[in-house]
């Protein structure tokens, strides 16, 4: 297996305190959503075409982020930052303005229609838009993968709307991406790994989507993980990888500055998240070139990690790999691939047991690829086991930086 590219530091892992409640989440936004007193900055267009048709002990859903507060929300003093730069499309002066720029107190703002709030905590690595109910309008009826989702952006401190554009990170689980949250309180603390590349000058500068799953079991999942589950209901990540890649992906790329190509599109999980970031991105090559998968749980619809008559049988054989064998078998498409694990076993269930499936199946799963679809160690594939690596957001936080390197250094 082989070692990262670069091993920094262990991160502190300890984001500055913010000027709003990061902990206040949806029912705020909804106070200033009802509220005709608060003046909301507008950018770009409203049509919504623009917009594109605790298992596993990491964050749930729990809310996080914005100040929602609506007393917070100044915005009449707040200008568009615009640049006067000649565009490298048409040759003319770019007119394009930054949307949400950052300030000292939170506002809301609208952006396609959409209602989000500007949020600037004074990390180095940016500030941060959040849509406490992104709603991309999909037909059809309304299911986890369909709803709107809390969605949250950093944004690089220089964003520059009228530059070359920017890769783009997205990440299951996000409400533990920036801030503490979910089941674990815990934080992969994200803002602060980025910060310590830009520091460094390892990476440019990214932009990073945190996605908060409606039902995570629901969106991550390919195949029941328990007996009592019916695999005709249990299980939507073929939709989810949809919902990413042609409907979420349109709205990003509409309304920000990104690289679109699946060069410099990534995503990234943890558990069941890194579970989805694999399935996401073999589903969808033609948008996702990388995909970190953390601690995953590839032992899904094999091992009885949560019971269930599961007799285990090989990676090689399973459902997850029929679906996903085209992408892995073809060189020209197949994304690149971060796989790890943690050899942490003290602590309680989650190291015992979870991370235990995690690191055998993932040790499976590097082999697989390697001798059996012919990828690369350390240039299509990168395995690395953890030492120190447990099942929780400190340790996937501390990873983060490494992944970044393999993809985009």
């Amino acid at each position: 297996m082989s070692a990262p590219r670069s091993q920094l530091p262990a991160l502190v892992l300890a984001l500055a305190a913010c000027t709003h409640d990061p902990g206040h989440g949806a029912e705020g936004n909804d106070d200033a959503r009802d509220s005709s007193d608060e003046a909301v900055m507008t950018f770009g267009a409203s049509d919504e075409s623009s917009a594109g048709t605790p298992e596993d002990g990491e964050s749930g859903t729990d809310d996080s982020p914005a100040d929602t507060d609506a007393e917070s929300a100044d915005t009449d003093s707040t200008d568009t930052d615009s640049t006067d730069t000649d565009s490298a499309d048409t040759g003319q002066p770019c007119t394009e303005t930054t949307p949400g720029p950052p300030t000292d107190e939170s506002y809301a703002f609208e952006l396609g229609g959409q209602l989000a709030w500007s949020h600037d905590a004074g990390s180095p690595a940016g500030w941060f838009h959040t849509y406490d109910a992104l709603d991309l309008g999909l037909p059809g009826p309304e299911t986890p993968v369909s709803a709107p989702h809390k969605v949250h952006l950093l944004l690089p401190r220089d964003y520059d709307a009228c530059g070359p554009g920017y890769p783009v990170v997205y990440m299951n689980d996000g409400s533990s991406s920036f801030w503490q949250g979910g089941s674990a309180n815990k934080t992969w603390d994200v803002p602060g790994a980025l910060s310590s590349l830009y520091a460094e000058g390892l990476l440019d500068a990214v932009i990073v989507v945190a996605v908060e799953p409606n039902d995570r079991d629901y969106e991550y999942s390919h195949t029941p993980w328990t007996g009592d589950l019916d695999p005709e209901t249990c299980c939507a990540v073929e939709d989810y990888a949809d919902y990413l890649a042609d409907d979420l992906r349109a709205f990003v790329d509409a309304h920000y500055n990104t690289l679109g190509d699946p060069e410099h599109t990534a995503i990234v999980g943890s558990s069941r998240g890194g579970l989805g970031a694999f399935f996401v991105a073999n589903d969808r090559p033609d948008v996702f070139g990388h995909a970190g998968c953390m601690s995953s749980s590839f032992w899904l619809g094999l091992d009885p990690v949560f019971g269930g008559d599961f007799e285990g049988g090989a990676l090689a054989d399973s459902l997850l790999v029929a679906l996903l064998g085209e992408t892995l078998a073809d060189p020209d498409v197949r994304p690149q691939l971060w796989i790890d694990w943690g050899l942490i076993r003290t602590g309680g269930f989650h190291n015992e047991v979870i991370e235990e499936a995690a690191t055998t199946r993932g040790i499976e799963m590097v082999g697989l690829l390697e001798q059996e679809y012919g990828y690369a160690l350390g240039e299509a594939l990168f395995g690395f086991e953890d030492p120190e690596g447990e099942h929780d957001e400190d340790s996937w936080g501390r990873r983060f930086p490494d992944v970044m390197l393999a993809f985009f250094e």
